[in-house]
């Protein structure tokens, strides 16, 4: 293994705060990423090439053509095939190498499901695009002790910053509320390409650096850049920690209760004219067995991992977990009606 490791890892290898031993370290590690669009492909690329042992890639969506300007592992035919995100990373990183563990979940990461999938790792990297899943993310990051790396992106801004539990500020140390409203979204803003992999890239480092035993050399503050104005700044949070917060400061986890106040049912998609249904219950559905349900009502295109139905200007697409997102709308008030309609309440 070691002499194989000699040539594929060769130049990662003579960086010397990695050398082989570190080389070791990431072949033992164990990395969750949420979210499998622009940061989490970004992400997934760099931890699978740099030899990371095993990879999970948590997505609840599927890929469309809107997404190939900036998620660089799908392609044409991941969009015409409404591939799910993370089915389609892991074929493609398996290819690139095969000696990494892949373990794609598609599923909606929430209150029931955070902690089996999260806590089994050593390192969480955020590559989702919302502030709900972030605290979720949080809650498991602290309770269970385990580091991640928050990053955003929209338009041409982006920032980071590494959270190691009871060492340095949690996320909700530093972000005590979530922004009220939707705020600036890739759908309002729009994103380029470029601030993605930046963003992306220096979560990458600084996973690295933790993996390989390098962790007092993470960088300390939360970092923000302005890529078109050529802006950047530094801001250090090392005596951030807030001895109040519920999470870190006295073990309160709101946001990994599955309530429905904190669940949120229905949820608008940035940027996708969606509204996302989630039902209270895990559910495991059979997707052929809709077909005829839906077949004499409208277009039906099914494959492994969800079924569409098209009617009108609507497309409801169901997934096996249960999830339902309806298409044609960003009005909660009219999704409701089509899944009540169509599904059922």
């Amino acid at each position: 293994m070691h002499r194989e490791w000699n040539k594929r890892y060769s130049r990662q290898m003579l960086f010397k705060p990695i050398g082989a031993s570190g080389q070791e370290q990431l072949h033992s590690s164990r990395v969750a990423i949420v979210g499998m669009g622009a940061l989490g492909t970004v992400l997934a690329n760099h931890m699978v090439r740099a030899g990371v042992g095993f990879v999970r890639m948590i997505d609840r969506d599927f890929v469309e053509e809107s997404n190939l300007q900036r998620q660089m592992l799908f392609d044409e035919a991941d969009a015409a095939s409404h591939a799910p995100k993370a089915i389609a990373a892991a074929a493609k990183l398996s290819a690139i190498n095969s000696a990494v563990t892949l373990d794609p979940i598609v599923a909606d990461l929430n209150p029931t499901n955070a902690a089996v999938l999260l806590r089994d790792v050593d390192l969480i990297l955020d590559g989702s695009d919302n502030f709900q899943v972030r605290y979720l993310i949080n809650d498991v990051a602290v309770k269970y002790d385990i580091p991640w790396v928050y990053g955003g992106a929209v338009s041409s801004k982006g920032m980071f910053s590494v959270i190691v539990p009871h060492e340095t500020p949690c996320f909700r140390c530093l972000f005590p509320h979530a922004p009220a409203g939707r705020g600036e979204t890739c759908d309002i803003s729009g994103v380029i390409g470029p601030i993605v992999h930046i963003i992306a890239s220096y979560q990458a480092v600084e996973a690295l650096k933790l993996l390989t035993g390098n962790g007092h050399a993470r960088n300390p503050n939360l970092e923000q850049f302005e890529l078109w104005d050529n802006e950047h700044m530094q801001m250090n949070i090392a005596k951030g920690r807030n001895e109040h917060c519920p999470a870190c400061g006295h073990g309160v986890y709101e946001y990994l209760e599955p309530d429905m106040e904190n669940m949120e049912m229905f949820t608008t998609l940035c940027g996708r004219d969606t509204v996302q249904i989630t039902p209270a219950q895990p559910a495991q559905v059979d997707l052929q067995a809709l077909v005829p349900r839906y077949a004499p009502l409208g277009k039906v295109e099914v494959n492994a991992f969800l079924l569409r139905f098209s009617l009108d200007s609507y497309t409801l697409v169901f997934f096996k977990d249960g999830r339902v997102l309806v298409q044609g709308t960003d009005d909660i008030a009219v999704a409701k009606n089509l899944y009540a309609k169509f599904v059922g309440l």
